[in-house]
């Protein structure tokens, strides 16, 4: 197969082969006949003219992916994926199992088939499902150990025991915390602040996840389904899965696999955020230990005054409440700036967050610092400056 490094182009045919065939002529640039190729299946995408080319048949579909992966890099061939499925609209290509097998795989096509998992034939689904588990493994094997550090890390902080019995003594953190206490004629360290391990409980915090599943969040939903399978193994926290349209289902029972977990979710429709921190309001149990991060853009399609008053009640009542804007890699979100400042003027964090920085989010929740001061840390700008 040719490597993409393999294309040998000048000056000319990088513009030749971005302009089309309407600049041959001006550019004056043969091309190889592997880069004629190229060409040809970038024109069937972007060539307005010719993007019948492609056309919905599996044949041609077919070997218009196999072409793309033999001549671009991955990155590319997963966003020439994408633009095939939004310009062409060949969703069609998602249900047939020869096909998805050649696609390449990424969150963004997870979102796809989740979103057509409802109408998807029989022998796609296992497919489908097969394809999702190859995203879903990769990003847990990327994100599963960040979680587990940062999540027991800072429960071993927030619950240190500063007065320890004998057998509870943490003496390597006895001896950071009395250094200024060292007796240079004894050689020794005099104990006066003693710290212990965290006492150990079956759930120190509960985390709760509310996620919107309309359509705008999708690659939200895959990241969250990943990260709620992650704190589902972990012991020290519960955690509880949401999502919500204009309706409200609670996958908690499917977390431990993130594949049944997404497939249990139904992408596109309305937006009720008021009924959904209704729901909230009657699984939380345990306030001053709870986080609950709400994922959503904020266009509120059910009563946004209601809404706004459950989000200032679950604050008020000690409920450490986030509002992720994205939890995604796709730049800046589009969101209800309104109800972003309303939130802000609540106190509640507003703002959108990478996948790679989740980790550290939670840790620095567990912990009660000010996620407003971490968040600009990260360069992640909330809405108390009317921005994501």
């Amino acid at each position: 197969m040719t490597q993409p490094s393999a294309f040998e182009t000048d000056r000319l045919q990088r513009w030749r082969l971005i302009l089309g065939d309407a600049a041959a002529e001006t550019c004056g640039a043969p091309l190889s006949p592997d880069l004629q190729r190229a060409d040809a299946a970038l024109a069937a995408l972007y060539d307005a003219e010719r993007s019948g080319n492609l056309g919905p048949s599996c044949p041609n579909v077919a070997r218009w992916l196999g072409d793309i992966r033999e001549f671009f890099p991955t990155p590319v061939v997963q966003v020439l994926q994408q633009d095939a499925i939004h310009r062409l609209n060949l969703q069609k290509m998602l249900l047939e199992p020869e096909l998805l097998e050649a696609i390449e795989p990424d969150v963004h096509l997870v979102a796809s088939l989740v979103a057509l998992g409802k109408v998807m034939p029989a022998k796609t689904r296992e497919t489908a499902r097969m394809v999702v588990r190859r995203v879903v493994e990769e990003l847990e094997r990327r994100l599963h150990e960040p979680m587990r550090q940062a999540v027991n890390g800072a429960l071993n902080k927030a619950e240190r025991n500063l007065r320890p019995r004998l057998n509870e003594i943490d003496w390597h953190k006895t001896i950071q915390a009395n250094l200024s206490r060292y007796l240079p004629e004894k050689k020794t360290v005099v104990a006066e602040k003693l710290v212990g391990y965290g006492r150990k409980r079956s759930a120190l915090r509960d985390i709760v996840l509310c996620v919107d599943q309309s359509g705008s969040m999708a690659a939200s939903v895959v990241y969250a389904g990943v990260f709620a399978a992650v704190l589902a193994s972990l012991r020290a926290v519960k955690t509880r899965m949401v999502v919500f349209d204009t309706a409200v289902v609670d996958l908690t029972d499917e977390a431990e696999d993130p594949v049944d977990l997404l497939f249990g979710v139904q992408l596109g429709g309305g937006t009720d955020i008021n009924l959904a921190l209704g729901y909230c309001q009657q699984i939380i149990d345990r306030p001053d230990k709870t986080i609950l991060v709400l994922i959503t853009d904020l266009y509120e399609g059910g009563n946004n005054e209601q809404m706004l008053k459950r989000a200032a009640t679950l604050k008020a009542a000690g409920v450490n409440v986030i509002c992720l804007l994205a939890l995604a890699d796709d730049g800046t979100p589009g969101f209800d700036h309104r109800n972003a400042a309303h939130f802000a003027a609540l106190n509640i964090p507003t703002f959108a967050c990478t996948p790679d920085r989740f980790a550290e989010l939670m840790a620095n929740a567990i912990q009660q610092q000010d996620i407003n001061l971490w968040a600009a840390k990260q360069g992640f700008v909330t809405s108390r400056s009317g921005q994501s």
